[in-house]
This record gives structure tokens, sequence and C-alpha cells, in this order.
């Protein structure tokens, strides 16, 4: 698979307590299907941290990627935004 082919996501670090692995939380706007309100559902994805550079707060890209642990298939793209 290329790499311009390749799912992304943005999303914010809730947790960098693993060695090479960050938690990052991807929100998105769902509108319920009988009442219309808008409803905010997030999912929590383990991502891969070659360097240890994204720390909590930080808004990240992530990119997919083949399986590299039980729970990792996502991959640190770029910091999008410094927390603070």
């Amino acid at each position: 698979m290329s790499m311009e082919r390749r799912r992304r996501l943005i999303g914010t670090v809730v947790s960098d307590k693993m060695e090479k692995t960050v938690i990052v939380r991807v929100e998105r706007s769902i509108r319920h299907p009988l009442y219309r309100k808008v409803l905010r559902r997030s999912k929590n994805y383990a991502c891969h941290d070659a360097n240890n550079e994204a720390k909590p707060g930080d808004m990240v890209q992530m990119v997919e990627s083949r399986p590299l642990s039980r729970t990792k298939r996502w991959m640190l793209e770029q910091i999008v935004r410094k927390a603070g």
C-alpha cells in the first residue's frame, strides 16, 4: 500500500507512559438518526512514536500501517500542534 492511499487521522495525545507508543484520542461528530442532535464520539488508538517526541496534549497526525504489536496499527506522522 503506497503512502498516499493510507488513512490518516488527527487526534490528541492522552498518554505517553509507554516506550515508543502514545495513546491518541480521535473525536468525530455524528448526528443522531432520530433526534438529529449532534453527538461527539471518541476512540483511542495506540500509535507508534519511534522517537518518543509526542507529549500529552499535543495534536498529532497519524497514518495507518501494518500491525506493529497486538494493539498498534498506526504510526505517528507529524505533530500538528504542541501542547500549551
